[in-house]
C-alpha cells in the first residue's frame, strides 16, 4: 500500500501564535502531523507541502482597497459586489479586473471576498513552514533517501488561492491561476492520500472541494485527518457544506493516533 501526505499551508504566519493570521489549534496540528512522519517513516511514501505565498499588494491585503476618503479596509472586512459597485471600497490597482473578480466570486458560490492581514508574503519568515514540520521534513528525507516536494500558491495577486489546485478564479492568461493537473497526476500514483494543515475552513476545504469537482480519481483515495487541521476563528461554517459533500461521497475521516492502525 503506497501512501501519500498532502500537508498544506503549515506555515508560520498560520501555526506560531506570534503569526500575522494565527489559526488557533493550528500549533498542536503541527505537533501531531510531526510526531505521525516520525513515528511512520517507513509507511509515507511521498510527501507534498503546499506553500500560501503572497505579495504584499494583494487583492485580499488591505492597501489594495481604499474608501472614498482614502482609508484601507481592515483585517477581515469583507468586501462584497455591491460594495465595488456602489464604490464603498476602490481598487487601487487593475481596477477592471479586480471588480469583475469580485462578482465572479461571489456567483462560485463558495466565499465572499474578505481581507486579511498581510500574510505569507513571499520571502517573509511568516510564510516559511513551521520548524516542528520542518524537522520532521527532514527526518523523514534522510529515513527514505526521498525529498519531500513544496508547492507555491497565491503569487497571483489578483485571485485568492486557497485551494491548492488551481485560483479561486482563474485567470486564463495566467498559467499558475489553473488548474494543476501536473499535481493530480502526481497524487494519483498513491493508493493513499492523507490530507492535513491549515487551515480546515479555508484553504483545506477549497482543496477538498477541488479534488471533489476536478479529480474524482483522486477521491476513492482521500483521507482527512481530523486532529491534523483547525478553523479559521468563528468561520467554520463556510466549509460545512463541502465536508459534508465528502462524506456523501464515502471520503474518509480519521484521527492521527488511527493513521497506520
Amino acid at each position: 500500500m503506497k501512501n501519500a501526505f498532502l500537508i498544506i499551508d503549515t506555515q508560520v504566519d498560520f501555526c506560531h501564535p506570534e503569526g500575522a493570521l494565527f489559526v488557533p489549534g493550528a500549533e498542536q496540528d503541527v505537533e501531531r502531523m510531526a510526531a505521525l512522519i516520525r513515528a511512520n517513516t517507513k509507511m509515507i511514501d511521498h510527501i507534498v507541502v503546499t506553500l500560501d505565498t503572497h505579495h504584499v499588494l494583494d487583492i485580499a491585503h488591505p492597501l489594495f482597497w481604499h474608501d472614498t476618503n482614502g482609508n484601507y479596509p481592515l483585517p477581515f472586512t469583507q468586501i462584497t459586489g455591491e460594495d465595488v459597485d456602489t464604490k464603498r471600497w476602490i481598487p487601487r490597482f487593475s481596477p477592471e479586473k479586480a471588480i469583475n473578480y469580485i462578482h465572479n466570486l461571489e456567483a462560485d458560490g463558495q466565499f465572499t471576498h474578505f481581507i486579511w492581514p498581510e500574510h505569507c508574503l513571499i520571502g517573509s519568515r511568516g510564510a516559511a513552514l513551521h520548524d516542528t514540520l520542518f524537522q520532521a521534513l527532514r527526518y523523514w528525507s534522510k529515513q527514505r533517501d526521498l525529498d519531500y516536494s513544496a508547492i507555491q500558491k497565491g503569487l497571483y495577486p489578483l485571485s485568492e488561492h486557497f485551494g491548492i489546485f488551481r485560483a479561486q478564479v482563474p485567470d486564463l492568461a495566467v498559467p499558475e491561476t489553473q488548474l494543476n493537473t501536473a499535481l493530480i497526476t502526481d497524487l494519483a500514483r498513491f493508493e493513499r492520500i492523507y490530507i492535513m494543515g491549515e487551515a480546515k475552513s479555508h484553504c483545506v476545504a477549497s482543496s477538498l472541494k477541488q479534488i471533489l469537482d476536478f479529480a474524482p480519481e483522486l477521491v476513492p483515495k482521500l483521507i482527512i485527518v481530523t486532529d491534523c487541521t483547525s478553523d479559521v476563528t468563528g468561520l467554520g461554517y463556510l466549509a460545512d457544506s463541502i465536508y459534508a459533500e465528502a462524506k456523501s461521497r464515502n471520503v474518509r475521516f480519521m484521527e492521527s493516533g488511527a493513521v497506520f492502525n
